[in-house]
């Protein structure tokens, strides 16, 4: 059974609180709970981690390849700026990574308009809510 990780950056705890309209009103645990009965149906295996600090973003990516087979990542608002991470998907390449987003980044402010992580990942997924993970989950189903 092949391991994934979800990892979820800056805010995302506050989900089902934060921006409803944007983000849905289901909470994190509750995504998570969801992810993981269609990984089982997948007979995928999962882990979640979730942290505001981008540096402890960059240690988990980069313990990453030694235990998962690859990586669904909401980086927030990281997404958008953060260079650092951009590096650390790069360096543990060719580890699959799927960037995801509730929202639509590309429907919303300018500043959300550009992923510098989105580069390195082997592809985007936006504007689905919750969906957007269980897409991704979907994408590892098929590929191994």
């Amino acid at each position: 059974m092949k391991k994934l990780l979800v990892l979820n950056g800056p805010n995302i705890n506050l989900t089902g609180t934060r921006e409803p309209s944007h983000y849905g009103a289901l909470t994190l645990a509750q995504i998570n709970e969801k992810l993981a009965e269609r990984a089982a149906e997948l007979n995928l295996s999962l882990d979640f981690a979730q942290t505001n600090h981008e540096g402890e973003i960059i240690d988990i990516l980069h313990a990453a390849p030694e235990q998962y087979a690859g990586i669904i990542l909401n980086a927030g608002a990281y997404t958008h700026y953060s260079y650092a991470i951009r590096d650390a998907i790069a360096a543990i390449a060719p580890l699959p990574v799927v960037e995801v987003h509730m929202s639509n980044i590309h429907a919303r402010e300018a500043f959300r308009h550009t992923s510098v992580i989105a580069p390195v990942c082997r592809g985007q997924i936006a504007g689905f809510g919750w969906e957007s993970y269980r897409l991704a989950l979907e994408f590892f189903g098929a590929a191994f």
